[in-house]
């Protein structure tokens, strides 16, 4: 009957998506939420981390499939897996820090030991199950999980497809995302957490939104100097938003640096001329200087892979589903692993402008994404518009929809993959 009842609110939830606007319920109704962690969350890829994240045997890190608890671990053969974070004797989660390093991981509760594999390697008073099972049937569930250049994604679906073909033309997005590593391998150098009281769907919106950017962050804008305040005008410039499929888009507002790799033998702005001399001082070569000035800063669009997590200019913005009306997201500062200490030192400092707890960009998207939750629920009307630039689309080179950098063809984008989800009656 649960699954019937999850069927038909699903599929109501489905009709509530039309291709201009979709209704306010699918901020506010709590049965539509349950049924989005079942149909969405564990029926698709979820990003689940970046391989830097746990780099030695013995590394790991906790992490969710929609409300799910799961841990990203890295055995002794320095094999990924991803294990459901639950004892399978009475349910307790085996690991409670976000990250760290250990030989195994261990129940509170009754003891049970599992390997960094998830193996049952010992419990208490083993003797007591002899008849009962075997060990090798009561390892910690493994999800399956792929990686594509670093990213790290599982599923709890069955049957589908492989994680390239569901990435799709966002592959060639997320490999000109790692170039900000600038010549490095790209590595998590820090995170910060919060949570906000409002509909995870929200801040999938907005990532994929420009036309919020010179209102909301206003603020921020005055803190830049006047040339690089110049290049956050985009509105007008030669920006565009492609869908890229399965729900995924980019939104690109500074077109010249898509390509970081690009352009190096350019002069170095004045205004990086600061970070280029500490990397000199460093002993670090002329090309290479220009190589990480340009990466510095990260790239000039942002990546949204459905259904929770954005490549955004130079970080990753993770979200994670709590319940209809809260949601927690995971801001994860990027740099390069054994980069100099410069350009490490400035991608923080970046990250702390804009995304930090006290940076200008993070607490004004907060107050913006709250209000949409607080006004979901005002009113007779029921509409949200999702509509700008849906009669002005043109193909892409990579014949995707695409429209100007200030169109809502992000949002169709996940919204049309979402209508598909809870549309469907497969199986996980």
């Amino acid at each position: 009957m649960l699954e019937e009842n999850n069927l038909s609110t699903a599929c109501r939830a489905a009709s509530m998506v039309e291709e201009g606007r979709i209704h306010k319920q699918l901020y506010s109704d709590e049965a539509i939420f349950e049924a989005e962690l079942d149909k969405v969350f564990n029926s698709t890829w979820v990003f689940i981390g970046h391989e830097s994240e746990v780099p030695e045997a013995g590394s790991y890190k906790t992490a969710w499939v929609g409300r799910q608890p799961v841990i990203l671990s890295r055995d002794r053969k320095l094999q990924l897996h991803v294990l459901e974070n639950r004892c399978r004797h009475r349910g307790a989660t085996v690991c409670e820090k976000r990250k760290g390093k250990s030989k195994s991981f261990t129940c509170p509760y009754h003891g049970w030991g599992y390997g960094l594999d998830g193996s049952l390697r010992g419990l208490p008073k083993e003797e007591e199950y002899k008849g009962v099972f075997a060990k090798s049937d009561m390892s910690l569930v493994n999800l399956r999980h792929e990686t594509y250049n670093g990213l790290v994604f599982a599923t709890y679906k069955k049957d589908i497809e492989p994680l390239e073909d569901f990435l799709g033309g966002a592959k060639k997005w997320i490999d000109l995302f790692v170039k900000q590593g600038g010549g490095y391998p790209l590595k998590v150098l820090g995170e910060h957490r919060f949570n906000f009281p409002g509909n995870w769907k929200i801040q999938l919106e907005n990532t994929t939104d420009a036309y919020h950017f010179p209102i909301v962050h206003k603020s921020f804008i005055s803190s830049l100097d006047d040339q690089t305040a110049d290049i956050f005008d985009f509105l007008d410039g030669e920006g565009f938003v492609e869908d890229l499929g399965n729900g995924h888009s980019v939104m690109v507002m500074i077109p010249e640096l898509t390509d970081l790799e690009e352009n190096l033998d350019e002069p170095i702005p004045e205004r990086f001329q600061k970070l280029a001399e500490e990397l000199r001082q460093e002993g670090v070569a002329e090309p290479e200087v220009k190589r990480l000035v340009r990466a510095a800063h990260g790239t000039g669009f942002n990546l949204n892979l459905f259904p929770n997590v954005s490549c955004s200019m130079a970080f990753f913005r993770v979200l994670r589903p709590v319940s209809v009306s809260e949601t927690a997201i995971h801001h994860v500062a990027l740099g390069g692993e054994g980069a100099p200490e410069a350009f490490n030192r400035k991608r923080i400092r970046l990250h702390e402008h804009f995304q930090g707890p006290m940076g200008f960009g993070t607490p004004d998207d907060g107050e913006a994404w709250e209000r949409v939750q607080k006004g979901s629920i005002a009113g007779p009307d029921g509409w949200i518009m999702v509509n700008r630039g849906i009669k002005n689309l043109h193909q892409s080179p990579d014949n995707n929809p695409a429209g100007e950098v200030c169109s809502e063809t992000g949002m169709r984008a996940a919204y049309q993959q979402y209508k598909k989800m809870m549309s469907s009656t497969e199986d996980k």
